[in-house]
């Protein structure tokens, strides 16, 4: 199986002749078929890194290196850690039933209560919080389905109580020269307030069969993917797209449209080189000096900016041709979010700007988990899901522009 530095290698040459193709004057028929083609194998390559990349995160989080013996632990949390991570497992595998006294003292003090935004508990309803090995496969499969969970500013909170949350832009308030044995003058930080709530999201219900937990040894981990692949995709999408109605409000909802399309959808997918540098240039400049500027787009406008040139006829697009550093437009890496909207008349599918200072996601504790073992026994399966709180908020709507084509293009 090649390797992911081959597989950027062979995307490059499918770039080097689809660029090749795009130059040429006198580009005929046969020419669009080739480029056609090409295309489709660069896109079916793109979807073979992604995967080799994903995979390759999962297997470093997989297979940690057991230390114990070879190092001396610094601290006495991490032998409380794989005892309840070793607990975990077997609950899981196999029930409450399946633990000796001591590991459901374990599991008992890692229960964690539902509690509402007063902070009162709610009986015995809750679920077990998973230990930090598992918690970091769910972290890491969340963050390659949610890029937002990854770009964004997050703050984790012990309870779910509302979180007023301050907003800022202070880019028109300036400074002063101060005359000799003069009191300056009081200039306030411009401040807003947004109210951070913590909705309620599950994974909801896995079932999973006595043999399918008897057969793999790594059910716990697969479980754990699972779990972390079906929250990270609704919270992508909420924190992308979130209407701010009894969900949280995202970050293109919030954003102000800095650029209206001029391109033609019959050449360039309805956006055009000058549409690239207006949206750069729609950034305060206070933004731009910084390292965190970037895009973030829907893969169909990714398809449409990948033909765009400069005035010297260069192209914007540059191919990542490195492990871990993504694709650049006009020397701004790009993320993927296909939770943004599809490319058409009047849709918002390209963002540009700092987004860790644009929005910021709030979490409650870590994710939990529950196993059910008597609603399913009848059918030799036990029930399984997680669930999570969280909400997110634009905290600094000039930190970022969001493109939009026009309705006529």
């Amino acid at each position: 199986m090649p390797t992911t530095q081959a597989l950027r290698e062979q995307r490059a040459n499918l770039w080097s002749q689809m660029t090749a193709i795009m130059d040429r004057t006198d580009r005929s028929g046969d020419d669009d078929q080739t480029y056609d083609r090409l295309e489709k194998e660069y896109d079916d390559l793109d979807a073979k890194i992604e995967r080799a990349e994903r995979h390759e995160a999962r297997a470093k989080a997989n297979n940690a290196v057991d230390r114990t013996g070879v190092v001396p632990r610094e601290h006495d949390d991490n032998e409380g850690d794989e005892k309840y991570a070793t607990a975990f497992s077997k609950y899981l595998s196999g029930g409450r039933d399946a633990l000796d006294p001591d590991e459901k003292l374990l599991m008992r003090g890692n229960f964690s209560q539902i509690k509402n935004a007063a902070g009162v508990g709610t009986g015995a309803a809750g679920g077990y919080l998973v230990p930090p090995e598992f918690r970091d496969i769910i972290v890491e499969t969340m963050k390659w389905y949610g890029p937002m969970l990854d770009e964004a500013e997050v703050v984790t909170t012990d309870t779910g109580a509302n979180l007023p949350w301050p907003t800022n832009d202070d880019t028109a308030n300036v400074g002063a020269i101060l005359a000799e044995n003069t009191a300056m003058t009081e200039q306030d930080v411009t401040l807003g307030t947004a109210s951070i709530d913590a909705y309620m999201y599950t994974s909801k219900l896995v079932r999973a069969s006595y043999q399918l937990m008897q057969d793999r040894p790594d059910f716990p981990r697969w479980l754990a993917r699972k779990l972390g692949e079906r929250i990270g995709r609704i919270w992508n999408q909420h924190f992308t797209t979130g209407t701010g109605t009894s969900q949280p409000d995202g970050i293109v909802t919030g954003a102000t449209v800095g650029v209206t399309g001029t391109g033609s959808f019959a050449t360039t997918g309805g956006i055009s080189f000058d549409n690239i540098i207006d949206l750069e240039e729609a950034i305060d400049p206070a933004y731009s000096g910084g390292n965190n500027l970037k895009f973030m787009m829907h893969q169909s406008a990714r398809k449409a900016v990948r033909k765009l040139k400069d005035s010297q006829g260069r192209y914007l697009w540059e191919p990542s041709l490195q492990a871990g550093m993504p694709a650049s437009l006009d020397g701004y890496p790009v993320r993927l979010n296909n939770d943004m909207a599809a490319l058409a008349t009047g849709s918002k599918s390209v963002l540009f700007g700092d987004i860790r200072e644009a929005y910021v996601v709030r979490k409650v504790k870590d994710i939990q988990t529950v196993r059910l073992d008597e609603r399913y026994a009848e059918f030799l399966q036990a029930g399984f899901f997680g669930y999570a709180r969280a909400d997110g908020t634009m905290q600094n709507s000039n930190a970022v522009r969001v493109f939009q084509t026009t309705a006529t293009a």
